[in-house]
């Protein structure tokens, strides 16, 4: 029974109830209708209470993208447990850390993974019982057979926690943001909203699982009632044919994806005629990048601006906006809030809110909202207060609404009491013919306080002159903005999910200093 609103499995059961034997999933060569999708969960529930599993109790998830994830997530929403899924791509001493911070009872692990993890049992005393999924030695299907598909005795609440997504961890070690049925059918609906999910509509999962781009985008549309196509792994030429083959309409990428996309021979001739969204995000899309896409790609492009603690997308650019003549400037920005989502900027420093067209930090409200970080309660504290989850995210909103993320508020520079953001000066020097890729950051000044130093990895072939790049930045910046050094590197450190480690690019210059990294 529900107490106080809507169940995730409550938001499932009309598709359940009203076409049984529709397809509610496929993934490789298995197919499963929405009668079938719904034993395999009271089963994968009725599992874990066999294993000893009790609510409030974690399960963790390593693989790379599999149904069984999804069935277990949906197992635990039923049964009082958390799915605590984790990046696969993490280095052994990183998958120790989050397994061991989730304190997982039972770890389910894809058969490739199995050796790996196999190695580190020794230092995670928590985990009683390991799965494997898939393979020769699989033991996830008959951990089903055994079991009942029964309807739960769990009375749950909508603030009950039964999906944990770990952060990037950019700026230190990733924490578990606990997602809610609250705060995950808030999300699935104003999702379904604002992307055109109808009931007929088919949605391809390609984005891990362990992130909100993907387990989250998958239960948007299987709460509208979609068929949801699960996607092991992003092989381009496999994932562009499948689009056709499926009859796809929804799908979702990150940006660098697009890049593989539009580097696939005879992109433009594969067919996309179901297709009616393109979505994209997670990083910023360079605007050629996103130009060359929409040419290549005749559909609806919708950009998201989301993250963890918000259970995913709180703000869509929609089509209209990326093939809008009259306002071009619109393609840099991220949209408007969905439904349900109060947003405001504050000022970092004075906590105050800020007029429009004026930079601060971007404050989210609404149901979708986590309810906090798992054991970590100080950083919970800070992050989310009176009911407002401060991103992070530095950026403006201009007079219709429309919000333009500019930078990260912890990397933000301030030299000499002006405050420069990085994101705005790695853009101008992204234009200079030899850069590769570019990290701005700020390095201790006695003069300024901080002064702003530029961290360049060459174009493949090139050889970079940084006078040159100085003298370009100069004629392109404020003098404020400009860099006052230049740091040339083969590559930028990135974090398993790939993005940039900032952190690890000033650590060297603030060691024995007060400046937070």
């Amino acid at each position: 029974m529900s107490r106080g609103g809507v169940l995730l499995l409550d938001a499932l059961r009309p598709w359940v109830e009203q076409d049984p034997g529709g397809v509610a999933l496929r993934f490789e060569e298995m197919t499963l209708t929405w009668e079938q999708l719904s034993d395999r969960v009271l089963r994968n529930a009725d599992a874990q209470r066999a294993l000893g599993l009790r609510p409030g109790d974690r399960v963790a998830f390593v693989d790379k993208n599999h149904a069984a994830c999804l069935e277990t997530t949906l197992a635990c929403s039923a049964a009082g447990t958390v799915n605590a899924v984790v990046n696969f791509r993490l280095a052994p001493a990183e998958l120790v850390h989050v397994i061991k911070d989730s304190t997982a009872r039972v770890l389910f692990v894809g058969h490739e993974f199995r050796e790996t993890v196999d190695e580190l049992l020794p230092e995670l005393p928590d985990v009683e019982r390991v799965v494997t999924v898939g393979g020769a030695h699989d033991e996830y299907e008959p951990l089903l057979a055994a079991a009942a598909a029964v309807d739960p005795a769990h009375s749950a609440s909508v603030d009950d926690c039964f999906l944990q997504l770990y952060t990037s961890g950019t700026t230190g070690h990733p924490k578990g943001a606990m997602l809610t049925h609250r705060s995950l059918v808030a999300h699935g609906r104003a999702a379904a909203r604002g992307f055109g999910f109808e009931r007929d509509s088919v949605n391809m999962v390609a984005m891990p699982l362990f992130h909100v781009g993907g387990t989250s985008w998958a239960l948007a549309g299987m709460m509208r009632g979609c068929t949801t196509i699960v996607v092991r792994e992003v092989v381009p030429d496999r994932v562009l044919a499948q689009l056709a083959e499926d009859s796809v309409t929804h799908a979702f990428f990150v940006p660098a994806v697009f890049g593989f996309f539009l580097q696939t021979p005879g992109v433009a001739d594969y067919d996309y005629s179901s297709l009616r969204c393109l979505g994209y995000g997670g990083s910023p899309m360079p605007t050629a990048l996103l130009r060359s896409a929409l040419d290549v790609f005749p559909v609806d492009f919708y950009q998201v601006y989301g993250m963890t603690e918000a259970s995913g997308v709180f703000c869509i650019l929609g089509p209209e906006e990326h093939r809008d003549d009259a306002h071009p400037e619109r393609l840099v920005s991220a949209g408007r809030p969905v439904d349900g989502v109060e947003l405001r900027v504050v000022d970092p420093v004075t906590g105050m809110e800020v007029p429009d067209g004026h930079v601060g930090e971007f404050h989210v409200r609404g149901e979708q909202v986590m309810a906090g970080y798992w054991r970590l309660p100080d950083a919970t504290g800070s992050t989310i207060v009176d009911g407002w989850l401060r991103t992070g995210d530095a950026g403006r909103r201009d007079e219709d609404g429309y919000v333009y993320v500019e930078d990260r508020v912890k990397d933000m520079i301030i030299t000499g009491g002006e405050n420069v953001y990085p994101a705005e000066v790695e853009r101008v020097l992204s234009e200079y013919p030899d850069v590769g890729e570019v990290a701005v950051i700020g390095v201790p000044d006695d003069t300024w306080g901080e002064s702003v130093k530029a961290v360049v990895a060459p174009g493949q072939g090139a050889e970079l002159d940084t006078e040159k790049l100085l003298a370009f930045a100069a004629g392109n910046l404020a003098g404020y903005k400009r860099p006052r050094s230049v740091d040339v590197v083969e590559a930028l450190p990135r974090n398993a999910t790939g993005k940039i480690l900032k952190r690890s690019l000033r650590e060297p210059y603030w060691k024995g200093r007060e400046r937070a990294l």
